[in-house]
């Protein structure tokens, strides 16, 4: 489980999207408003973002808690990007507690959350996953798959488990994808871009809730949704 947000539009600092508005990540770490499962989220936190001249994403993870990492808090107001995933863990009982098994996770440009949870005995042999955890294991099978089979993915691991919980974020430097299957994702959509959070950042009425079992794309040109089921 875990919250998390994508960004895609003019760019804004880190601090801006991680840490400065009134229910940020840094606040969902441990006082999130609309999680379904688990209380906090402080086994962890990653950040990645695209920057201009550079095909690949930049990636910060820790597997501390984000309230407890002051060289982020320093750093984050100076860093800017117009595509942003990131994302603070509540580790699934049983997974361990380490750097590799905080989201987002990366395959070339693309980077990935997962906020949810899911058997890991349904998922296929995968190579290149970058932690045991189940989310790492669902990403490694999304990049094996390919982004364009999210859909797909989502559908076929969604019946090999009916309790997974799939809210998948991606991003690539010029689109976000996102699925919702069983947990929440609300879409604030504005002149200087659009973001994808678990749940909305501040109180702006403009924030609308993304119906569950919905694949989400969103480029420059805007936002569509595509039911799953």
């Amino acid at each position: 489980m875990c919250r998390h947000l994508a960004w895609l539009g003019r760019p804004r600092t880190l601090a801006e999207l991680v840490l400065e508005p009134p229910s940020s990540l840094l606040v969902q770490a441990w006082a999130p408003r609309r999680q379904r499962y688990g209380t906090v989220n402080a086994d962890g936190w990653g950040v990645g973002f695209f920057s201009p001249g550079r095909a690949r994403p930049a990636r910060w993870r820790s597997a501390r808690p984000l309230w407890g990492d002051p060289s982020f808090a320093s750093v984050a107001p100076v860093l800017s990007s117009g595509c942003v995933v990131a994302a603070v863990r509540s580790a699934t009982v049983g997974m361990p507690l380490e750097e590799s098994a905080a989201a987002p996770f990366t395959d070339g440009r693309w980077l990935l959350s997962h906020n949810g949870r899911v058997d890991r005995a349904v998922l296929p042999p995968v190579r290149d996953a970058e932690s045991t955890v189940d989310s790492a294991l669902l990403a490694a099978l999304v990049f094996d798959r390919g982004l364009d089979a999210l859909a797909d993915t989502v559908r076929e691991v969604g019946a090999a488990d009916p309790r997974a919980r799939l809210n998948l974020l991606a991003a690539d430097g010029t689109r976000l994808l996102a699925t919702t299957w069983g947990d929440t994702l609300s879409a604030l959509v504005t002149a200087d871009g659009t973001a994808l959070a678990s749940e909305p950042w501040d109180d702006d009425p403009r924030w609308t809730d993304v119906p569950d079992r919905s694949l989400v794309e969103v480029t420059p040109d805007g936002l569509t949704t595509t039911p799953l089921s």
